[in-house]
């Protein structure tokens, strides 16, 4: 059950508000993206919160002109959690549930944003989330996502760019519970085995409606975790049998094309079909940064800043698997069309046997 209490960094296990627990590994986690609907503008920007560290972290992106601009921030925690602040990047829940702002200050690197999420549709659980390799909880989590809309503005070197209502979309998430943080664990974990992972999230918004999917699966393809939903600005409803086919780049593990079918309970199926136009790339927000990784320690205050060159960027670098494909998108339901844009996120590490992955990092042929 959500309830208002799980909009805060407040939460103590992978369990809404209404229960409690403690472990090293808990974190706590706001994420946004938005774009206009037509342009080719994105942004991203994330706060963590990390108790038992005693960390909290921040970044804010923007993908402007062939360019990624990445903020990183970092602090130490002092035990109080809804100060939602880092150096320069800082959120703000103004309405649980429907309207919440993120804010970044960089003037010495050229970057500022004050950026209003509000709703388009009702914010839902996913499924938990939980793996574990042996004895070891690798991930145990819950995650609320949400598509929504903007008002405000953000600059790149002194360059606006608005956002409106009714000119832009975009997805949030929050998530608290389990998954590796801070250093690794020095222990051996005989059960561990070849490194392996594949995750799938989509997003997605249409004039008068969203889709979502996501996708975790085992080496052998079969899924531990996945979802699909249709939502309106009313309510939103579960199809259980959804599924995916993606077609990848040569030389990559990043999606050229992607289908996803919902076969909608008592409706007709519903067939969504994605096009990557650009890519961002989530080691902007810490993931799989050398220096700015989740939950590490950096001191009282640390801040630091890095632009990608995303015609530079080798996708066949294992730092840059982990990628959202920001894409147009078509929805085909009962004989209507609708045209849309949303991500594909993808990681995929390791063995995936439907799409020929056997290595750790090798790519498709």
């Amino acid at each position: 059950m959500l309830t208002k209490a799980d909009d805060y960094p407040i939460h103590q296990t992978a369990e809404p508000v209404a229960y409690s627990g403690t472990n090293r590994n808990f974190y706590d986690r706001y994420f946004f993206n938005g774009y206009h609907r037509d342009g080719d503008v994105f942004f991203a920007g994330a706060l963590g919160v990390y108790p038992h560290l005693n960390v909290m972290d921040a970044a804010f992106c923007v993908v402007k002109g062939g360019k990624q601009y990445n903020v990183h921030a970092s602090r130490t925690l002092h035990m109080e959690r809804l100060d939602t602040r880092v150096g320069p990047v800082e959120i703000e829940v103004i309405e649980p549930l429907k309207v919440l702002r993120i804010t970044c200050s960089d003037p010495d690197n050229g970057i500022a944003a004050d950026l209003t999420f509000n709703l388009r549709c009702p914010a839902f659980e996913e499924p938990r989330f939980t793996r574990r390799l042996g004895a070891m909880t690798m991930m145990d989590y819950t995650r609320l996502t949400q598509n929504g809309c903007y008002d405000g503005w953000l600059e790149v070197n002194g360059e606006r760019t608005t956002f409106t209502q009714a000119d832009s979309w975009g997805t949030r998430d929050r998530s608290w519970g389990i998954r590796p943080v801070g250093e690794r664990d020095p222990q051996p974990n005989p059960y561990a085995g070849a490194p392996q992972f594949f995750w799938l999230w989509a997003p997605v918004n249409f004039e008068d409606c969203a889709t979502f999917y996501h996708l975790n699966a085992d080496a052998a393809g079969a899924p531990w975790n996945t979802m699909g939903r249709i939502s309106t600005a009313e309510h939103g409803t579960e199809v259980p049998a959804s599924r995916s086919e993606l077609v990848y780049q040569s030389g990559t593990r990043h999606a050229r094309s992607a289908e996803i079918v919902y076969d909608v309970p008592g409706g007709e199926r519903a067939v969504l079909t994605l096009e990557p136009r650009q890519t961002f790339y989530m080691k902007g927000l810490g993931y799989g940064h050398p220096d700015w990784n989740h939950g590490s320690y950096h001191g009282e205050l640390e801040t630091g800043f890095d632009v990608f060159d995303l015609d530079a960027m080798s996708p066949a670098d294992p730092t840059h698997f982990h990628i959202q494909a920001i894409c147009d998108a078509t929805l085909e339901q009962g004989g209507r069309t609708r045209r849309g844009k949303g991500v594909l996120e993808q990681l995929v590490i390791g063995a995936y046997a439907p799409y020929g992955f056997r290595e750790v990092a090798d790519l498709a042929p």
